[in-house]
């Protein structure tokens, strides 16, 4: 079980709980270095290395991304808690997504042909595969997992590549130095339009598949939100 506040052997100061994580605990510090965000996580140490490519490609595109620090051990991953820098600025709207979509575009272009995440796979995969990330379909009723997959299937065919996962506004902060994305917590190799959901106009085949990953996704985890999702399929 992860502790609710970061350890101390981190050797923070722990100043403010922040909101907006619904599955992390997030904690704004003071380190001998400055202010810096701590997370907990339920990655692994290779899932986290993992993101290096995406994290280069996103800066390619203009992003400013704070990536997790390498603590004295050389790891990225303490006692289930990772530490970054602060972006200074604020959360994103609804509003300003469609204006990023040609910034979220060069990212993609920009990322590198890669290998799955470990512990991950893309969507229509999931026709077969039970588990992906935090989603279990195991957990599911049996009476929601057919409609999930058939949402998933008429996309079985389609290109996949390196993705951020989760990219809507609570994910984005709006600095004076540029758009910050943050919680790459989704990231995987999957559909790209997975990550346009917020920013620009796509087919109805791709906000479906969404929209069904979404309830599969918070099903365990946000299950209110999953059922308020469900009740829209």
């Amino acid at each position: 079980m992860i502790c609710p506040t970061p350890p101390a052997a981190l050797g923070l100061q722990p100043r403010q709980r922040l909101t907006g994580g619904h599955r992390n605990t997030v904690w704004l510090c003071d380190s001998p270095q400055g202010p810096v965000v701590a997370k907990s996580t339920r990655r692994t140490e290779a899932q986290l290395r993992w993101l290096a490519p995406l994290y280069a490609a996103a800066r390619m595109a203009g992003f400013i991304v704070p990536e997790p620090q390498q603590g004295s051990n050389g790891r990225l991953l303490y006692d289930g808690w990772t530490v970054e820098p602060v972006v200074e600025g604020t959360t994103a709207l609804v509003t300003d997504m469609p204006a990023l979509a040609p910034r979220i575009r060069a990212f993609h272009a920009a990322c590198p042909v890669l290998s799955q995440r470990p512990g991950f796979w893309a969507l229509p995969d999931l026709l077969q595969q039970l588990n992906s990330g935090d989603i279990d379909l195991t957990a599911l009723p049996d009476d929601v997992l057919p409609g999930l997959r058939q949402a998933w299937a008429g996309l079985a065919d389609a290109p996949v590549q390196a993705i951020h996962g989760d990219l809507g506004p609570g994910n984005l902060i709006l600095s004076d130095q540029g758009p910050g994305l943050i919680d790459w917590d989704e990231s995987r190799v999957d559909l790209p339009g997975l990550d346009l959901i917020h920013s620009a106009a796509l087919p109805a085949e791709i906000t479906r598949a969404h929209l069904a990953l979404e309830i599969a996704s918070c099903w365990q985890a946000e299950p209110d939100h999953a059922r308020q999702l469900l009740a829209r399929f």
